[in-house]
């Protein structure tokens, strides 16, 4: 586990309004309205300003200020074990270097109660937290953490406060984790190698290549150049590379002074913990300080009012998109101030209307219209700011087309505002809410903190936005009037103060980066070069500093940690805690039941297994996955389906789904997974319209063929970002293809293979057509379901629903096909080649890279050491090696218990090469440790950490129905881990990490360069599908 930084406002797509709320954890007794604390209230160093009782939340709310230093402290009190904790600042970035992001690297590094290096991921391991992190947004910074453990709260709430108001803020932490210049392997040019790779100095710094990944995602390069232009006021909090090189350790120092204040912090705590047992533990970590004047200006974007404004800036060529559909670009509106709460939800919903679904007006006018090919990065609804932005935009457009994508939205809101919005829809988007409202989730509270803070730190009274039977009253009376969406479509978006933003390729953006870094680099070692004397001294003093840095590295290995709170093995209960699950048959229909308290809702799940799938069929079920959502019917039109599914269920979904067996590695299944939730009034309507999409799709209509290349298009536009942000995943799947049966099945169905295919398709020209894929789509609608053997369900309901659900389920059954059978594919895809070693070319400033090795099922004696094993490596040697030395973002081990595989991964890594051969000495490396008795209980803990966390109601029983382990197994297995020993832990090192590294399959991802030797086994697998055109325009830097 990393940090996960929302290094802006995170883009939103489309604005749904069931996510205005996090779902609730079921009816609770609350107190009375006497029993809260009354307004002006002193308890324990804190003043309470408001208190509320949001019954249909079931909870209370309590707004304190603390007396001494004018601290900001939100207390949601309510009956959930999952207590959530959260300390945050306003941290308006200054410039472009990136200090607020740095700085939530660097506070983490050590404090002084707890001064040992990287105390946050030395916690890891000695925590329960189901949640634990820190987030760098816009304009502010947060630390939250969620345990289920008493005990461990209050160790992380003392780790996260010490860690942000007493930091040790070391300048060779600054280097670590912010920017440094130092020999691409130190050790070796150490040695006196001075030339090659290993001596050359280079940039190094965990945010700065973290950035560096970051800005090759060019969907969040369009993102964050856009806000720089509607935002100016509010730098790039994240960092750009470009300028993070600026930033000195002082410039940090004095930011966190500024910043990270009791005076400038909001707190944040959910749960049953008693509100004056956490004041009294927050107070005694604010009472020292005094209250001092900060900088919590709400920055606002720039005035639109004057009129439209147009910017231009370059970026990146796509290699898996159409040469000629490189340009991005967007229109924007400023819509008012999201501290009115009525207005904001009701935006939010008119958003929904507008972008929501393919049936919304906008996506048939824009996208449909083949205007582009997908939405743009910024499209939707940002109400995360003081005043709310409103953009629509499209990604994968034509250069002549750009112009055409403003005057087609502007036609578009006018023609809605002409119509009128449906109140049908607006049924459908409040249904989907008060069915949020239902589901009993198990991370109410993170998701709770999640959606109030950043409107907290914007001015919004938090209390008023959980206020929802209000605010839904207040929509509903106001939307009552006529007109009074269309007035606020009219008010906001029927004018011209807009600003477009776009983006246009320029095929030397990448050598541009790459000219610029070496020309900054050459300036920075002249300015060394000044200080000390020449070019040789600076040569020896940046590489001496390198060296201190990794001796400080290597010293914290084995640094006495008995400072930090942990909690113990003797925490975790021995006995699992199993939900009663029971068996059922409906004919030949398996059923398995899990009855509990649901709040009124009906979970469904069902797989249908196939047998003897030819590949080619393989990977086009995630396109006809898309498609019967798609396309519609004979009889009813998408948008009449997407009305259905928003006015009558939770939502309904298809996927592929692929398992091992948790006894046999050689014996692995797949099939389509139908997925569907609705109240228990509207299940058969769940049901029938489930059957429709799956039955009655028309794939013969007039235009089957051109939505299906639509979704091909838009799948291969956002293919290359969707690895940048994933890269180790696909790095992983790809290096687990040769390992096992269901490592080829999941590269088939969601890799880079089927990636590779799609964005084939999607190049095809008219005249090739699109005839043999409706055929075979058509091949998989005819197999899809049926009522056999080989359909397996599961219901998730309340026991008074059981009898209606199964009487709904038998009617559902009645209606499918008896049987299937699967056609043999006359013209099968040539198997695709795979290598032990796989580098796959992507143009990325970073690289992502896997190792994987076979070992045994989930059942095994070994399984368990094996787990163990991956926590040891990951927190006691990879994070050190691989992160903090070599300046990747992410780096670790994994060991799939189900899945029978071991393996290793690095994320943003800027030197895989050298990750490589950790990866290949980390088995020799383990065997040959002496572990201690505490580095195999952290290990344990940080194991269970995921075993019991806890899980939402819809949830429970999904273990045994979807991957075949019965509550035995687990239960057997939960025992192996707990008495794993280690002499076992050195074992399955030595078996499967050194005995059998020649099985090793390798993939990684990035920039070829010259160490890659295909002399030696590398196998290069091309997925890039274009060139980038001569003539890619060069982009103006501002247009207006």
């Amino acid at each position: 586990m990393y940090p996960m930084h929302l290094l802006r406002r995170a883009p939103r797509r489309l604005v749904r309004a069931k996510s205005f709320f996090p779902s609730s954890l079921g009816r609770r007794k609350l107190a009375t309205l006497s029993d809260l604390p009354k307004r002006g209230e002193k308890l324990h160093g804190f003043t309470l300003e408001r208190a509320k009782h949001i019954p249909e939340l079931q909870l209370t709310a309590y707004h304190f200020n603390h007396d001494r230093t004018g601290a900001e402290y939100l207390h949601i009190a309510r009956d959930d074990k999952n207590n959530v904790f959260s300390i945050g600042f306003k941290t308006n970035p200054p410039d472009h270097t990136g200090v607020p992001h740095i700085l939530e690297h660097t506070t983490l590094c050590g404090s002084e109660k707890y001064p040992v290096r990287d105390p946050f991921f030395k916690m890891l391991p000695r925590s329960l937290a189901n949640f634990m992190n820190a987030f760098t947004s816009a304009d502010h910074t947060a630390y939250p953490f969620a345990t289920t453990n008493r005990k461990d709260f209050s160790n992380l709430m003392s780790v996260y406060m010490d860690a942000t108001l007493h930091p040790l803020l070391n300048e060779s932490d600054f280097a670590q984790e912010g920017w440094r210049i130092g020999p691409e392997n130190p050790l070796a040019a150490a040695d006196g190698a001075t030339g090659g790779s290993d001596s050359k100095l280079v940039f190094k710094g965990v945010v700065y290549n973290e950035m560096k990944g970051q800005m090759s995602d060019a969907s969040y390069l369009f993102y964050t150049r856009f806000q720089d232009h509607i935002f100016p006021d509010i730098n790039n909090s994240g960092g750009d590379p470009q300028k993070m090189t600026n930033l000195t350790y002082q410039d940090l120092k004095e930011f966190h002074a500024r910043h990270y204040h009791p005076s400038n912090a909001k707190i944040f705590t959910y749960g049953d913990i008693p509100h004056a047992d956490l004041l009294t533990d927050v107070n005694q970590q604010l009472d020292h300080f005094e209250k001092i004047r900060v900088d919590n200006h709400i920055q606002t974007p720039i005035n639109l009012r004057d009129g439209p404004l147009e910017f231009t800036v370059a970026g990146p060529v796509d290699p898996l998109v159409a040469k000629d559909m490189q340009h991005k670009t967007s229109i924007s509106w400023l819509v008012g101030d999201t501290a009115n709460i009525l207005e904001n939800f009701s935006l939010s919903i008119m958003a929904s209307l507008l972008l929501d679904g393919y049936g919304s007006p906008l996506y048939r006018n824009l996208i449909e219209a083949g205007l582009g090919l997908d939405w743009s990065p910024n499209t939707g609804y940002d109400n995360g700011g003081k005043e709310g932005i409103f953009s629509v935009g499209l990604s994968g457009v034509k250069k002549g087309d750009v112009s055409k994508v403003k005057e087609a939205v502007r036609s578009t809101v006018l023609e809605v505002y002409r119509q009128g919005f449906d109140k049908g829809k607006i049924d459908g988007i409040l249904h989907q809410l008060e069915i949020t409202l239902k589901h009993k989730t198990a991370t109410f509270g993170m998701r709770l903190m999640q959606r109030l803070q950043s409107g907290w730190f914007n001015g919004v009274d938090p209390i008023n936005a959980l206020a929802w039977d209000e605010t839904i009253t207040a929509f509903k009376h106001a939307f009552a009037e006529d007109g009074y969406l269309e007035g606020l479509l009219k008010k906001y978006l029927l004018n011209d103060n807009t600003l477009t933003f776009t983006m246009e390729p320029l095929e030397s953006y990448g050598e541009n980066l790459a000219s610029e870094e070496t020309e900054r680099l050459a300036r920075k070692l002249s300015e060394v070069s000044v200080q000390v004397g020449g070019e040789l001294e600076a040569r020896k003093h940046l590489t001496a500093r390198e060296l201190e840095l990794v001796d400080a590295q290597d010293r914290a290995r084995s640094q006495d940690l008995s400072c930090l709170p942990t909690v113990h093995i003797k925490d975790i209960p021995r006995e699992l805690v199993s939900k009663q699950v029971r068996d059922s048959l409906l004919g030949d229909t398996r059923v398995q039941w899990r009855e509990a308290d649901t709040n009124g809702l009906t979970y469904f799940r069902a797989i249908n297994t196939l047998e003897g799938l030819p590949t080619d069929l393989r990977m086009l079920i995630p396109l006809f996955n898309n498609a019967i959502m798609r396309l519609g019917t004979k009889q009813k039109s998408v948008e009449e389906i997407e009305d259905l599914i928003k006015l009558k269920t939770g939502g309904i979904g298809v996927s592929y789904r692929a398992a091992t067996s948790p006894t046999d590695l050689k014996r692995a299944t797949e099939g389509l997974m139908f997925a569907g939730s609705a109240l228990d009034k509207n299940i058969s309507e769940m049901y029938e319209i489930l059957r429709m999409i799956l039955q009655e799709t028309n794939f013969d209509g007039s235009d089957a063929r051109s939505r299906i290349h639509e979704l091909l298009q838009s799948d291969a536009n956002g293919a290359l970002d969707a690895i940048a942000n994933s890269g180790n995943s696909y790095a992983r799947r790809y290096a687990e293809t040769n390992l096992t049966s269901q490592g080829l099945l999941n590269e088939q169905s969601s890799g880079l293979t089927h990636i590779h295919y799609y964005t084939t398709l999607a190049r095809r020209s008219p005249s090739e057509g699109m005839d043999d894929i409706i055929s075979k789509l058509k091949a998989i609608q005819q197999f899809a379901i049926s009522n056999s053997s080989n359909l397996r369900t599961a219901l998730t309901c309340g026991r008074e629903a059981t009898s209606s659900n199964e009487a709904t389920l038998q009617t559902f059954l009645s209606n499918l096909p008896s049987s299937n059978s699967i056609p043999a594919s006359p013209a099968d895809l040539a198997p695709d080649i795979f290598t032990s070693k796989t580098f796959i070319p992507v143009p990325y400033q970073v690289y992502y890279s896997a190792l994987a090795l076979p070992t045994v099922p989930y059942v095994h004696p070994d399984s368990a050491p094996l787990q163990i094993l991956s926590q040891l490596l990951t927190h006691k040697h990879l994070h050190h090696e691989i992160r903090e030395k070599g300046g990747a973002y992410g780096g670790g081990a994994y060991a799939q218990g189900v899945g029978g595989t071991f393996g290793f991964y690095s994320y943003r890594d800027p030197n895989p090469e050298n990750t490589l051969k950790i990866m290949h000495d980390a088995g020799r490396w383990a065997q040959m440790k002496e572990w201690s008795s505490q580095d195999i209980e952290e290990a344990k803990i940080s194991v269970f950490q995921g075993l019991d966390a806890p899980k939402s109601v819809s949830e429970e029983g999904m273990t045994r129905f979807l991957m075949g382990i019965n509550p035995e197994m687990e239960q057997r297995k939960r025992e192996q881990l707990l008495d794993v020993q280690i002499k076992d832990i050195q074992g399955v090192a030595q078996k499967y990490l050194v005995d059998d590294l020649g099985k090793a399959t390798v993939a990684i991802l990035g920039e070829r360069k010259e160490w890659l030797d295909e002399r030696e086994g590398w196998h290069v697998k091309n997925i890039q599908m274009v060139e980038a055109s001569a003539d890619a325009p060069e982009a103006a830097a501002q247009r207006s």
